[in-house]
C-alpha cells in the first residue's frame, strides 16, 4: 500500500529550519551581548581594545547569522534556493527529484542537467519530523508541477 500523497501549500511557501534559525540569532545575539558587556567593564582595556572585542563579537553574530540564512522558497514559477553563500533559482521543469534520505543532512534536489543541489532550507536536524513533513510538501509541489516523478517518498 503507498503512503497517501501529502497534501500541496499553497503558493508562494518558504520552508525553513525555523527552530535551528531561533537557536542560531538567539545564541549569536546573547554572544555579542556578552562580550561586548565585557569589553566595556574590563577597565584595562584601551579604547582600541574595546572596538576590537565588539568586532568580534559582531563577527561571530555574523557567522551565525549566515549559518540561519538557507531557506527553500517555492512559487507558481518554480523554486528559489538560499543556501549559505549561494542562492539559486530553478524552474519546476528542472527539479527531477526531491530527496531526504534516512541520515541525510537537508534535502537534494536532483536536477535536470544531472546534478544534485543541497537545499539546506529543509534540514532534519532539530526538527526531523517538520522537514519530512516539508520535503514531502516540496516533493508533491515538484512532482504535480514539474517533470519528476519516481514514486518514492522522503524520509524513509
Amino acid at each position: 500500500m503507498s503512503a497517501p500523497r501529502p497534501e500541496q501549500p499553497t503558493l508562494p511557501v518558504t520552508f525553513r529550519p525555523t527552530l535551528t534559525r531561533v537557536v542560531l540569532l538567539s545564541t549569536g545575539l546573547a554572544m555579542f551581548l556578552v562580550i561586548t558587556v565585557i569589553a566595556l567593564m574590563l577597565e584595562r582595556l584601551n579604547p582600541g581594545e574595546r572596538i576590537t572585542f565588539v568586532f568580534v563579537a559582531a563577527l561571530f553574530f555574523g557567522v551565525l547569522a549566515l549559518l540561519s540564512r538557507p531557506r527553500v522558497t517555492a512559487d507558481d514559477t518554480g523554486v528559489t534556493v538560499v543556501n549559505l553563500t549561494l542562492t539559486r533559482r530553478l524552474a519546476w521543469e528542472e527539479i527531477l527529484r526531491v530527496n531526504l534520505r534516512s541520515g541525510d543532512p537537508w534535502v537534494f534536489l536532483d536536477l535536470s542537467d544531472g546534478t544534485s543541489l543541497p537545499a539546506l532550507g529543509i534540514q532534519p536536524g532539530l526538527a526531523k519530523q517538520q522537514a519530512i513533513r516539508d520535503a514531502r510538501a516540496l516533493r508533491a509541489l515538484a512532482e504535480s508541477r514539474g517533470s519528476g516523478n519516481d514514486g518514492t517518498q522522503p524520509g524513509g
